[in-house]
């Protein structure tokens, strides 16, 4: 195993957006049903529209993040640690915009008061 948190801190990495795409065969709702890789798609374009994709802010496509529900996907913004249901591709726009800023000049939030 090797630590490596000071590389990363040094490359400028601030923010990472998490995006359930989760899918099952299963009665209970899941996000890839809830349009989980439009909505990941919907993040990757708006972080790429303002030149943050990768870095500072990395994105990752993940399983279940326990909030499941049939009108949206999960996003859990770290280290800011916001959690978000019912997420659709038409509120990414307005969802990053409340995080990361209007220019995305909003990074970095120091998680020990992201909760506030």
């Amino acid at each position: 195993m090797e630590d490596r948190t000071a590389e990363v801190v040094d490359s400028g990495f601030t923010d990472h957006v998490l995006v359930c795409t989760n899918a099952r065969d299963s009665e209970y709702a899941a996000c890839a049903d809830a349009h989980g890789d439009a909505v990941y798609d919907a993040v990757e374009a708006w972080l790429r529209d303002h030149g943050v994709f990768w870095s500072p802010v990395q994105l990752a496509e993940t399983t279940c993040l326990g909030l499941c529900s049939a009108d949206g996907t999960a996003i859990a913004i770290q280290p800011r640690n916001r959690w978000y249901s019912d997420v659709t591709p038409e509120d990414v726009p307005e969802l990053l915009r409340s995080e990361f800023g209007e220019n995305a000049d909003d990074l970095g939030v120091d998680a020990s008061t992201a909760a506030d």
